[in-house]
């Protein structure tokens, strides 16, 4: 098809599995960098899709209120 990028060695699967990653961590990093009041982070996190990878280290690393593994266990 013209205009249709190959995809090369990726399934439709794999496609699907990295989009929902990037979606959840991108959700947790916005969601916190709006609560915590960083317009710099939520802006910088909006525009670039890093599959995950500049969420992670914003939420681990960067964040005023550092994310904890056990803030995850949303259902206790």
């Amino acid at each position: 098809m013209a205009g249709v990028p190959d995809l090369g060695q990726f399934s439709p699967i794999s496609l699907f599995i990295i989009f929902i990653w990037s979606l959840l961590w991108k959700g947790l990093a916005l969601w916190r960098a709006a609560t915590l009041n960083q317009r710099i982070w939520f802006i910088v996190m909006l525009i670039f899709n890093t599959v995950g990878i500049l969420e992670l280290v914003y939420l681990f690393g960067f964040a005023k209120k550092r994310f904890k593994i056990s803030e995850l266990k949303f259902w206790k």
